[in-house]
């Protein structure tokens, strides 16, 4: 029992003392286990429990009981002395803040002695504190709202710099200080630092000795700054440069000017002092730079073996001189290549037939090509002393020679607009002398714009004629009694006049849209639905290849029957035309049966007159041969009557023979069975014996006969037979004409290619309305003559002529006589094929 109320003990006393360290949930865990302790310790608890009769359970109770009711104790002495500590420490506390708001506000009134703002951000955070002169950092309007907007009163450079010094500083804490100018032209210093985990930025305004001390420093820095920069840069730059001495020694190069010089490095290029330039570039130079304080000239320079042309700066200075070369040789090329590409521009706006004007940013002429000058008519002269856009304009106004307007100022400052625009803008000038001008106005990227003028006269009135053309034709093919269609190449029919319509029975509302040839066809199907000529219709107006008229004829279901066209137009489009014949045909039909007819009854004549002719001949030959029996004195003598009667029947036999024979010879060469027996034949012969013939006639009628044969006049291929016939029929023609006591001419000649037989007799002449009758059968008039005939000699006489490949022709005066000439080719075809 000693040892559990020493384990009491302790445990008590470290309760107290974690209590009074302010621990106590420490405490009640350490009193935890004792409470165990106490109810595990038998002998002690037994021994309680005999004293006041307990069992074993209320001892355990009554242990913890005991102890909780100690700590409760020592926590209220502990709770006591912590109040009394605090209220102390709360005392000390108000006496620090005190003495620190003191201290503050001394510091404050200290650091705000002078215009200044700072301006802070704690760790972690984008929202800054601003405190001090807030009116340093306003912008010029005076609006303090975005102070941390650097650009609003910093130029940009300075803005961007402390920007950046900013960032960094919040970023990684680098600290800054910098010199800058603001707007308003003020001079204040920017410093910054990280400070207990903020990031603070200090601005103040410098004046007096420390504005004279930052300002210097900052002219010191900038010009060390510029100094070092100026000097990397001549000595990296490609350009030689280099710097001499007042008595003309090289005193700096660069790199390029060393490679230039072919030296080795810059020191040896000094040592040596190693020239770039020739001799008596280096005395003009000189000269130069001692009359003036520049110099600058393009000249030829030879570096590295190779000759190029480099542009030369030099500058006297109180050391000295300087100078620099820049290669030009590729300017001078594009210079050279520009001229030369600007003249060809040049001599190639001349050719335009469009008038070209171009104006400067300052609105005077740059350019103006020929046409210009001849549209409106001005002075070459005025033109090349590069007039202003206005002045041109008013000339041009006082020689009446731009669009009279109410108001000139007003129309011409709307013209100038174009000055100020983007875009192109185009007009039509109606000018007073009928004229009418396009001008497009189209503004130049580097200023001022260029003027397009077109005369467009003939273009307009063309216009107009040919909307008048196309209004004409669209009334036209309305009007049109045929079905016009027009079907693109895209098989669409894009235009159709009502005729079409009307004549396949279709609505407008059908052919509405353009349809495809496919839907028209399907329409038109009712009337006439023959697939192979539908296809053929489509194939001609789908087709590319081989585009070609296509002609039918269509007979539709209702009777009537149509003519149809397909024409390929030019545009790729095919026209298709519908007429409708039946009539025409009806008519044609009628006329093909009445003209088989009439060749039926014509066959039947030739057949008729050939088979009489024939029938005829037999008996003829027989009387004629029994004339000439009783002629003969062997058969007796006749009495001067019988004699007379016997020559009457000889004569009228022989005539009736001949006119047979005609007949027959016109009926073979009718029936294609006549047939030449070619051969030589002599011209002078065949006149010879067709005179022979009618010499009874000429003795009887008084009528001399002329011979007319051109000396040299040979021969030809022809039937001998043939052409004495065509001969005498012509004489005997002329002889009948001719009135007594006349003549009867008969002459030929011989060309290169024929030979030509001409009958003239001083008849009564033809009229001109029976020329075209005079060959046709049985066509006999004698126009008050003693010729009586069947009509057949001059149908005779072409038919021979034609067969031997020739012609005839018939010229009559009326009163005064007719010549008939043949022409009978020196070689022969056989016209009878």
């Amino acid at each position: 029992m000693t040892g559990v109320a020493a384990a009491m003990r302790r445990t008590l006393l470290s309760c107290t003392s974690l209590a009074r360290d302010g621990m106590l949930g420490l405490a009640i865990s350490a009193l935890l286990p004792a409470r165990a302790a106490f109810a595990a310790e038998a002998p002690f608890a037994q021994a309680i429990s005999d004293h006041f009769g307990f069992n074993h359970q209320e001892v355990a109770v009554l242990a913890t009981s005991l102890a909780l009711v100690g700590f409760s104790v020592v926590a209220a002495i502990l709770l006591m002395r912590t109040r009394v500590r605090a209220t102390r420490n709360e005392e000390r506390l108000r006496s620090d803040i005190v003495d620190l708001q003191a201290q503050s506000d001394r510091l404050r009134a200290l650091l705000f002695a002078e215009p200044q703002v700072l301006i802070s951000w704690a760790a972690g955070d984008n929202r800054p504190q601003i405190s001090g002169d807030i009116s340093l950092v306003m912008s010029q309007e005076g609006s303090p709202q975005r102070i941390l907007a650097f650009g609003t009163w910093l130029p940009p450079e300075p803005a961007l710099q402390i920007d950046h010094a900013v960032d960094a500083l919040r970023d990684k804490g680098e600290a800054f200080l910098l010199n800058l100018s603001t707007s308003a032209g003020r001079a204040v210093e920017a410093m910054g630092r990280a400070i207990g985990g903020q990031a603070i930025v200090r601005i103040r305004e410098l004046g007096g000795l420390r504005r004279e001390l930052a300002e210097s420093n900052l002219r010191y820095k900038t010009l060390q700054e510029e100094s070092e920069l100026l000097r990397d840069f001549a000595a990296a730059a490609p350009w030689p440069i280099w710097g001499k001495s007042v008595e003309g020694n090289l005193r700096y190069a660069n790199a390029a000017y060393v490679h230039a010089t072919e030296g080795k490095s810059v020191a040896d290029a000094i040592q040596r002092n190693l020239e770039l330039l020739e001799t008596d570039q280096r005395t003009e130079l000189t000269r130069a730079l001692n009359d003036n304080a520049s110099y600058a000239a393009r000249l030829p320079i030879v570096v590295s073996g190779e000759r190029r042309i480099y542009d030369i700066q030099a500058l006297k200075l109180g050391s000295g001189s300087a100078g620099i070369a820049i290669d030009a040789s590729e300017a001078a090329a594009l210079r050279a290549a520009m001229t030369r590409m600007v003249e060809a521009h040049r001599r190639t706006l001349d050719q335009l037939s469009s008038g070209v004007a171009v104006f400067d940013a300052d609105r005077r002429l740059a350019f103006y090509n020929e046409s210009y000058r001849r549209l409106w008519g001005l002075d070459e002269a005025f033109l090349d002393g590069n007039p202003d856009d206005s002045s041109i304009l008013d000339r041009l106004r006082a020689n009446r020679k731009l669009p009279e307007q109410p108001d000139f100022r007003a129309w011409k400052a709307k013209l100038h607009e174009a000055y100020r625009a983007v875009e192109s803008e185009t007009y039509t000038w109606f000018l007073p002398d009928g004229r009418a001008v396009s001008v497009v106005t189209t503004p130049n990227l580097e200023g001022g714009i260029t003027y397009l003028f077109d005369n467009v006269t003939e273009s307009l009135d063309l216009a107009r004629r040919f909307d008048g053309l196309t209004r004409v034709q669209r009334e036209t093919l309305d009007n049109l009694a045929e079905a016009v269609a027009v079907f693109g190449s895209n098989g669409r029919a894009q235009l159709f006049n009502p005729a079409f319509g009307k004549m396949w029975k279709l609505s407008s509302d059908a052919l509405h849209g353009e349809p495809h040839i496919e839907a028209v066809e399907a329409l038109c199907k009712p009337l006439y639905d023959d697939a192979l000529t539908w296809r053929a219709l489509r194939e001609s107006v789908t087709s590319i290849e081989n585009r070609a008229q296509v002609a039918l004829k269509l007979e539709r279901k209702d009777g009537s029957v149509l003519d149809c066209m397909t024409i390929p137009l030019p545009d790729g489009a095919t026209l298709l035309t519908f007429q409708d014949i039946t009539d025409t045909e009806n008519i044609e039909r009628a006329l093909r049966e009445r003209n088989e007819a009439l060749e039926a009854a014509d066959q039947m004549k030739v057949d008729f007159v050939h088979h009489v002719s024939y029938e005829l001949r037999a008996p003829l030959t027989t009387i004629i041969g029994f004339a000439h029996f009783l002629s003969d004195p062997s058969t007796g003598p006749l009495t001067p009557k019988q004699a007379e009667y016997l020559d009457y029947v000889t004569k009228s036999t022989n005539a009736l023979l001949a006119l047979t024979n005609n007949i027959l010879d016109l009926a073979t060469i009718d029936a294609g069975a006549m047939r030449l027996e070619l051969g030589p034949v002599n011209i002078g012969q065949a006149i010879e014996a067709a005179a022979e013939g009618i010499q009874d006639r000429l003795a009887t009628d008084r009528i001399a006969l002329k011979v007319n044969v051109e000396p040299g006049t040979g021969g030809f291929v022809g039937d001998e037979r043939r052409v004495v016939q065509v001969l005498y029929n012509l004489l005997a023609n002329a002889v009948g004409f001719s009135p007594h006591d006349s003549t009867v001419t008969i002459s030929a000649q011989q060309t290169e290619h024929s030979v030509v037989f001409a009958v003239t007799d001083s008849g009564p002449g033809i009229p001109p309305e029976m020329k075209d009758k005079v060959f046709n059968w049985f066509e006999s008039h004698s126009h008050g003559s003693r010729h009586r005939g069947a009509g057949l000699g001059l149908s005779l006489v072409r038919s021979f002529v034609e067969l031997h490949g020739g012609q005839v022709r018939v010229d009559s005066t009326v009163g005064k006589g007719t010549t008939v000439t043949c022409d009978f080719p020196t070689a022969h075809r056989n016209a009878a094929e």
